[in-house]
């Protein structure tokens, strides 16, 4: 069975094309290369920083990170907190000459990234990246979706990694938040046919019981029971950020990041608490991480982050 790698690349991410091959490109962008036994995917946000819901989705597809820093910014301190916010712990740090190393170390030190390694060249992260084994996840399957589109001849095709389990053709699934029976008729990865696909795959599903329209981004194809919809309030055990400077008044309307679904949402605070109410349902599990981001905040929009109670 093929493995597979799948990295988000921050800061100036055109060495994505040095990488791999411009594959799936919308908001965010996606290269891709296959070796003898390993598909690597390698996703930017297109979007940042002008919005953070493609920083937030960028995160969410990776189980490693490429941190390539050009200047040190507010920019670049919103990218290391949304790869904090999901505590993403692997990954390679490259910096341009007028980067002061130390600083930016100092940056990341007390985060999630506090162990990336540093690489001096392209060259170094190529050899690095093809040392690092695949991170599968067992369990119940589950399948955020990131894009999907009707194909003339295959029908509706989903496209998404494997975030646990395994996907089998003629599998009879559930498509959530919108409650559709669908049935996978075939896989690919990296456009290849497959009977089957294990965590972290990145596959492209053609299923039978939901068409393009009625599949947002972050909806999530899985076995029957491995998730929860909710559009009722969810209790969040939340933390503000110590970056966030600014109230969270609890009139305004936020934007919540649960996997790679981003959607309205208003909050209330009871002590550590946060009470949150989705404006449309929401795919979560118990004890997934959830994000609170504040779009319109002048200075830096990831406001904390907490567990779904």
């Amino acid at each position: 069975m093929l493995n597979s790698i799948n990295f988000v690349v921050l800061g100036d991410s055109s060495i994505a094309a040095q990488l791999g091959k411009r594959g799936t490109a919308t908001d965010i962008v996606i290269h891709d290369r296959k070796t003898a036994d390993t598909v690597y995917t390698w996703t930017a946000p297109a979007t940042f920083p002008d919005k953070i819901q493609s920083l937030m989705q960028a995160v969410n597809i990776a189980e490693y990170a490429i941190l390539n820093v050009a200047k040190l910014d507010k920019f670049l301190g919103e990218q290391i907190m949304a790869l904090d916010s999901v505590s993403l712990g692997d990954g390679f740090v490259l910096h341009s000459y007028e980067v002061d190393r130390e600083k930016l170390k100092t940056l990341l030190k007390s985060t999630s990234l506090a162990n990336y390694q540093f690489v001096d060249s392209v060259d170094e992260l190529k050899q690095e990246t093809a040392k690092l084994k695949p991170k599968s996840a067992a369990g119940p399957l589950i399948i955020p979706v990131d894009h999907a589109f009707d194909v003339k001849g295959v029908g509706t095709v989903a496209l998404g990694v494997v975030k646990q389990g395994t996907v089998k053709v003629y599998d009879e699934l559930a498509l959530l938040p919108g409650k559709k029976n669908i049935l996978v008729k075939s896989i690919q990865m990296h456009d290849d046919p497959v009977e089957s696909s294990s965590s972290p795959a990145r596959v492209g599903l053609a299923i039978k019981g939901g068409g393009a329209d009625d599949i947002s981004r972050g909806d999530v194809i899985c076995a029957a029971g491995a998730v929860k919809v909710s559009s009722d309030t969810i209790p969040v055990k939340f933390a503000m950020s110590r970056f966030f400077q600014g109230d969270l008044p609890e009139n305004h309307t936020y934007m919540i990041s649960v996997g790679m679904q981003v959607k309205a949402a208003k909050v209330k605070f009871e002590g550590e608490i946060l009470h949150v109410t989705p404006e449309k349902p929401i795919v979560y599990q118990q004890g997934q991480t959830l994000v609170l981001l504040k779009p319109d905040s002048p200075r830096t929009r990831i406001a904390g982050k907490g567990l779904i109670q």
